[in-house]
C-alpha cells in the first residue's frame, strides 16, 4: 500500500479547512440564524450541503461505492485541479500522461505550475507502459493520468496493464472514465477496495446527459477523498445541480434507452461513414465518439461548418482526423448527407 499521507502537500496536511455553517452543527433545527442567509424562503435562499449527502447516497447505490469513498465537484475538471493542489508541490512535483489525451490535464498542471511529463502512446494509441515504468524512480513524480476510454482516439486502455501501473507506482493514478457508460469495459471502481493509489473519475456530462449542470465525480480511498474535502471550496456543488442530479440519476430506464440509442447509432455512423472515399480509417471506439481519418480533413471540416455541423477538428494531434460526436439519428444523417455531397 502507498503511504498516502507523504504523498500529500505539507501545507495541505497542516491545513485547518474552512469550517462553514452547516459543518459545525450537528442534530435538526427548525430555525437557521447562523449563516447570514435571507430568511425569506423561496427554495434557494439556504446554503446547499456542503459535502452532498442524499446525492452521494444515490451514487453509491448505483456505483456501488461507499459514500466516503465518493468526491462530488464541479464538472471532473474540479477534480483535476484539486488533486494537483493537494498532491503537487509547485515548481517541484512532477505528472505525466500519455497523449494525444484529454487537454485538462496539461492546462490544471499549467496553472498550479506542475511540470508535465508527456508520452506518447503506442502506434495503436495504448500505454506505453515501460516508458511510463521508467519514470517511478522518479521521487518527485506524483501523478499519473489515463483517460479510458481514452479522448480523443476512444479506445480503452488495457485494464491489466492499468492496474500493473497502479500496483507498482508510489503515486496516484488518476483512471478517467469519462466514457466509461459508452464501453463494454467494467468501471475500475471495483478495484478501489485493493489499492488505495487508484482515482477513478467520472461524470454526469456524457452519458446522463446533464453537461449543463457540472457534476463530476472522484472515486478513491478514504484518505484521498479526505485531502480533496479540505481544499475543495464550502459549497463547490449548487442545490439546484444536486436537485436535478437526484432526479435524473432515479430514472435508470431512461438513461439506459438513451446509451443504447447512442451506441446503436454510433454503429450506423460507422458503417456508412466506411462506406465514403474520403474517409481512410475509423478508430475503433468505447465511447460517444468517432474519431475519423479523412483525406484532406481540414477541407471537409471547413466544408462541414459552412453547412452549420461543427465537428472537432483533431489533425494537430491525430494526423488526419476528425472526432465526431454521436448525435440523433436526425442529426447523423444530416452529417452523412453532407459527407457524400463531398464524394463528387
Amino acid at each position: 500500500m502507498v503511504d498516502i499521507q507523504s504523498l500529500v502537500r505539507k501545507n495541505v496536511r497542516n491545513l485547518k479547512p474552512y469550517s462553514s455553517a452547516r459543518d459545525e452543527f450537528k442534530g435538526s433545527a427548525s430555525v437557521w440564524l447562523d449563516a447570514n442567509e435571507n430568511p425569506n424562503n423561496n427554495g434557494l435562499n439556504r446554503y446547499p450541503d456542503p459535502l452532498q449527502k442524499k446525492l452521494k447516497a444515490r451514487i453509491s447505490e448505483l456505483k456501488n461505492v461507499p459514500t466516503e469513498n465518493i468526491f462530488l465537484g464541479n464538472g471532473s475538471d474540479e477534480a483535476i485541479d484539486l488533486l494537483f493542489r493537494g498532491f503537487c508541490e509547485p515548481r517541484k512535483d512532477k505528472a505525466v500522461i500519455c497523449s494525444p489525451t484529454y487537454g485538462m490535464y496539461q492546462v490544471s498542471a499549467d496553472i498550479n505550475d506542475v511540470e508535465m511529463v508527456e508520452l506518447p502512446l503506442t502506434l495503436d494509441w495504448h500505454l506505453p507502459l515501460e516508458h511510463l515504468r521508467s519514470l517511478f524512480s522518479d521521487d518527485y513524480m506524483k501523478l499519473i493520468f489515463i483517460c479510458s476510454p481514452n479522448n480523443p482516439t476512444g479506445n480503452s486502455m488495457n485494464r491489466q496493464e492499468i492496474l500493473t501501473l497502479v500496483s507498482e507506482f508510489n503515486g496516484l493514478v488518476v483512471v478517467d472514465e469519462a466514457y466509461i457508460d459508452f464501453s463494454e469495459t467494467e468501471s475500475l471502481t471495483s478495484e478501489l477496495g485493493k489499492f488505495n493509489n487508484l482515482v477513478v473519475l467520472q461524470t454526469l456530462s456524457k452519458a446522463w446527459g446533464l453537461a449543463g449542470i457540472r457534476l463530476g465525480m472522484a472515486f478513491a480511498n478514504s484518505e484521498v477523498i479526505d485531502v480533496l474535502n479540505r481544499i475543495k471550496p464550502p459549497y463547490n456543488v449548487n442545490q439546484l445541480t444536486q436537485e436535478v442530479a437526484l432526479k435524473e440519476l432515479a430514472d435508470e430506464a431512461a438513461f439506459k434507452k438513451e446509451v443504447d440509442a447512442i451506441l446503436s447509432e454510433r454503429t450506423r455512423l460507422k458503417t456508412e461513414l466506411s462506406k465514403l472515399k474520403r474517409v481512410e480509417k475509423i478508430h475503433p471506439s468505447d465511447a460517444n465518439f468517432l474519431l475519423v481519418k479523412f483525406v484532406k480533413a481540414k477541407a471537409v471540416y471547413k466544408a462541414l461548418t459552412e453547412q452549420g455541423i461543427v465537428v472537432r477538428d483533431r489533425s494537430k494531434v491525430a494526423y488526419g482526423c476528425l472526432r465526431i460526436t454521436i448525435g440523433t439519428s436526425e442529426e447523423n444523417t444530416q452529417l452523412l448527407a453532407e459527407l457524400k455531397k463531398l464524394e463528387s
